[in-house]
């Protein structure tokens, strides 16, 4: 199917039907930085949800890869998926930035069945490229990859710049 790139806030996901928000989560249980700011003003359930779920007190296993999904409205789920091993601190430019290419495969692969069962449309940030530093050109073709080739419709929202364009 497609991805669409547009500019706009990823806690307003577009469109009408069932839809899953997707955005990614460390294997440490840190919330705080980045898109899950925004999130947790909106919606308050994947925090306490993710915080649960990172502690021990749910029966899913908490690791790279895995995905919650967290009901927050009778047409949109929010999709905390693991995909940084870490979180960003001060390091040397040698150091690995926290993103995980494969897990965040490896949980787009777990959006793509819960999507598929809930003919459900895909909304994100431009997941893995901000905080967890990772790189959007390898990111984009692991959403293509494990998403829209599989005929699931992605919408990807970058927020405006100054000048309106994309980052």
């Amino acid at each position: 199917m497609t991805l669409n790139d547009v500019i706009g806030d990823a806690t307003r996901p577009q469109g009408e039907g069932s839809r899953l928000l997707v955005h990614l989560c460390n294997d440490v249980g840190a919330w705080g930085r980045g898109f899950v700011v925004a999130l947790s003003k909106i919606y308050p359930q994947p925090e306490s949800e993710f915080k649960r779920w990172a502690s021990g007190q749910t029966n899913q296993a908490y690791a790279l890869g895995e995905v919650q999904f967290v009901l927050v409205s009778s047409t949109l789920t929010v999709a905390n998926l693991i995909g940084q091993h870490d979180i960003a601190r001060k390091k040397k430019p040698t150091d690995q930035p926290p993103v995980r290419y494969e897990a965040i495969r490896a949980g787009l692969g777990r959006v793509r069945q819960e999507a598929q069962a809930l003919g459900a449309s895909i909304h994100m940030p431009r997941i893995g490229a901000g905080v967890a530093g990772g790189d959007w050109a390898v990111i984009e073709p692991i959403i293509r990859e494990e998403l829209t080739d599989h005929g699931l419709n992605v919408t990807v929202y970058s927020l405006p710049t100054s000048e309106g364009q994309h980052p």
